[in-house]
């Protein structure tokens, strides 16, 4: 009971945190945006203690349906901007890092769930680790969605000679860059040592490491996109444009296999097989 409370002051604290940060954005309102900053760190620290409260009533991360892994999605998201926002000063970050949190927790509040169980195969520290660095990694790889859209704006900005609200709150390009980079630097190895913790757990509880499950093919496919990037960045030095465009590539990719894939294909990752073994 007290979670679900915690849980929904938190929606309702990201709402109000967006709603200042378009504020802060539109009509360059400066104290909108710091009011907006800690309605998003208070409701962090609330969704936080619903999830821990929740942890500790399942005995496993509650990410095993839809309804909890769009919420866990966002909580993650949040996170990891709250973290690189010591490290990053940018205000207009919130205004589209609160509004996507608020829209996958709203998601999942719309779909329906069956109370959620978890049996003896999913009480398993390999599967904690696993899912956590996964859904760490998908927190960064969406602030690198985030900073490769707000570069495409500012660059529009700027071709156009815009320089109304939106170009002065918005960062410069060689900053938005460096963020795009630092988060793909971040999320990527956390999503390698999450299919490599996967692959441990699959092999202790169905004995065998890799079973070219649909979930598996496509996060192979995610993993090797961001690789490419990387690796293009590093050694072939593509910054700025090229790199936001196939950072918004990569992350499309990313919803399909974590939405997508969960929704139009079978397999023991699928929510429908969770469910079934939930069940047994």
């Amino acid at each position: 009971m007290i979670g679900a409370l915690f849980a929904n002051l938190a929606i309702l604290l990201y709402i109000l945190g967006a709603a200042g940060y378009l504020v802060f954005i539109f009509r360059q309102n400066k104290q909108a945006g710091q009011g907006a900053a800690w309605m998003i760190r208070l409701g962090f620290v609330l969704q936080s203690i619903s999830l821990i409260l929740r942890t500790a009533d399942l005995g496993q991360l509650p990410i095993l349906n839809m309804t909890e892994a769009l919420g866990f999605y966002g909580w993650a998201l949040v996170g990891v901007y709250l973290l690189l926002s010591f490290k990053f000063d940018i205000p207009a970050l919130g205004a589209f890092v609160s509004p996507m949190a608020a829209a996958m927790i709203l998601l999942s509040l719309l779909i329906p769930a069956r109370p959620l169980t978890v049996v003896p195969i999913f009480q398993s520290v390999w599967l904690t680790v696993h899912l956590g660095a996964i859904f760490i990694g998908y927190g960064f790889f969406s602030l690198a969605f985030v900073a490769g859209v707000m570069y495409l704006l500012q660059e529009h900005q700027i071709k156009a000679k815009l320089t109304g609200g939106l170009y002065r709150r918005l960062p410069s390009l060689n900053a938005l860059d460096t963020l795009n980079y630092y988060s793909l630097s971040m999320g990527f190895p956390m999503i390698t040592l999450g299919i490599i913790f996967g692959a441990i757990y699959a092999q202790l509880s169905l004995g065998t490491y890799w079973r070219w499950d649909p979930k598996e093919v496509w996060s192979l496919i995610t993993w090797l996109i961001y690789a490419a990037l990387l690796h293009q960045r590093l050694t072939v030095g593509w910054r700025g444009r090229r790199a936001a465009l196939l950072s918004i590539v990569g992350f499309s990719v990313l919803c399909f296999t974590f939405l997508g894939v969960s929704y139009f294909f079978s397999g023991y990752h699928s929510f429908d097989s969770l469910k079934r073994l939930q069940m047994k």
